[in-house]
């Protein structure tokens, strides 16, 4: 069967199966390199360490950003032009995103190396981490079209119906950059610049991996020079679904800057570097559920594009409960073991395994909703409503979340801090439970619409 045609036909758990997993198993390889990377950072270099590079988080989330920009969001127009059986307008935009991945990449390198110091500060670096932190994001930075052109292309691999070709560009990666890290800086002592440097020649290798896949006889879209010239309808279709996880990415990026500043002013370094671990911990949980994304959203998009409506209904609601299994069980880990994972990062600090058991409690409290929001969001991006997925990826990390963390701390304290993320999951829920509803009342309507047409055509 062509394997974009499979998107239509085949049964939707195992679709949906075959699409994610691999997506799941690519990216929690990729989320325990960050685990890895934090952990040997932290017990071979220490607390402060963890602390630096977490200051160093939102830029790196930035840098990601642009990728999702431009790969989620020609990921997501290349699936519905396959649904529709327009291959060569799928073509087009795979090469105006690779145009647009280099281009954008360069720019984040350049003003990211011009006032990184100034940045840092800002982000809530003290004198004891700010070292840690301009050694290991100048590296980063250098790196920024390697990511990107690794990372957006291999949505667009995924989107082409090829999902293990996917999973393998994140496996080699995420393998790659394990192996270097414990090379690096356990065997070789780099220290924090070992980290950077492993992460650096992982995403080269991404990068090569992925290029030669499109121009090779295994794809579905070929990369093709004429297509390089970019086209102004082209890039507005890409960044108007792109727009959606770009902006999350940008608001978590502004968002974290948040977090350190006030983590700096209640609890010092020692707080920012549980935050550091925490968020390592939340990502490696969250990992499997952006894969169901990765692996629901050809399925949406193709069957949506093809007017399936039935079956854009089922891959939803079979990936919304998927995430809310994933999500629950995070929060039961956090809530029973916490001190074991706080212990993972530094097994030195009592300051900081007392700090974190506490705030890894707090923090993932409301964890077992999360995965349902998620999934939600990223349905209304699968079927082009960039407005409605903007507003739900934002909710939580923005419009609720910021007033919580300028409140709260001036009342709770560093408690404050911790609370403020699942009060902003609580609310941000409930919003996207009422916003679903209405888009599922409207599907059941186009789905009635569609058996009617049926019935009258016989």
């Amino acid at each position: 069967m062509n394997r974009s045609k499979q998107l239509g036909e085949e049964r939707i758990g195992k679709l949906l199966m075959k699409f994610s997993l691999p997506a799941i198993a690519g990216m929690l390889v990729n989320a325990l390199y960050n685990v890895v990377d934090r952990a040997v950072v932290g017990n071979v270099v220490g607390k402060d360490a963890i602390a630096g590079l977490t200051i160093t988080m939102p830029i790196a989330i930035i840098i990601m950003a642009f990728g999702m920009l431009i790969g989620i969001g020609a990921a997501a127009r290349v699936s519905i032009r396959l649904g529709q059986n327009k291959k060569d307008e799928a073509e087009k935009i795979l090469g105006n995103a690779f145009i647009l991945l280099i281009a954008v990449s360069l720019l984040v390198t350049v003003f990211g190396q011009i006032f990184k110091e100034d940045i840092l500060r800002a982000f809530g670096a003290s004198d004891n981490t700010i070292g840690y932190a301009i050694d290991y994001i100048t590296i980063i930075l250098y790196g920024a079209v390697l990511q990107n052109i690794g990372f957006g292309l291999n949505n667009i691999i995924r989107a082409e119906g090829n999902p293990k070709i996917a999973m393998f560009t994140m496996l080699i990666g995420g393998v790659l950059n394990i192996i270097l890290d414990i090379l690096f800086v356990l065997v070789f002592k780099f220290g924090i610049k070992g980290a950077a440097y492993a992460t650096i020649i992982s995403q080269a290798v991404n990068t090569i991996w992925v290029l030669y896949y499109f121009v090779g006889e295994n794809c579905v879209l070929k990369l093709k020079i004429h297509n390089f010239k970019l086209k102004k309808s082209v890039i507005l279709s890409i960044v108007s679904i792109g727009f959606a996880p770009f902006s999350m990415q940008v608001a978590a990026s502004m968002v974290q800057v948040l977090y350190n500043t006030k983590l700096a002013s209640f609890g010092g370094d020692t707080a920012i570097a549980v935050f550091g671990a925490i968020n390592s911990i939340v990502m490696l949980i969250l990992m499997p559920v952006f894969g169901i994304n990765q692996g629901s959203q050809p399925i949406i998009g193709y069957n949506y594009g093809a007017k399936n409506y039935k079956r854009v209904k089922k891959t939803l609601k079979l990936a919304a409960i998927a995430a809310t299994f994933i999500t629950t069980s995070g929060f039961l880990m956090a809530e029973l073991v916490p001190s074991l994972l706080i212990k993972l990062f530094n097994r030195n600090s009592l300051d900081m395994l007392n700090m974190g058991t506490r705030a890894a409690r707090i923090y993932l409290c409301m964890f077992p909703i999360i995965g349902f929001q998620i999934v939600c969001s990223n349905y209304f991006q699968a079927i082009g409503k960039a407005t409605i997925a903007m507003i739900l990826s934002l909710a939580r990390q923005v419009i609720v979340l910021i007033p919580l963390l300028l409140i709260l701390p001036q009342i709770l304290k560093l408690d404050g801090i911790w609370i403020s993320g699942p009060i902003s999951d609580f609310i941000s829920s409930l919003i996207t439970l009422v916003l679903i509803y209405r888009e599922l009342k409207k599907l059941n309507k186009k789905i009635g619409d569609v058996e009617h047409l049926e019935v009258a055509n016989r």
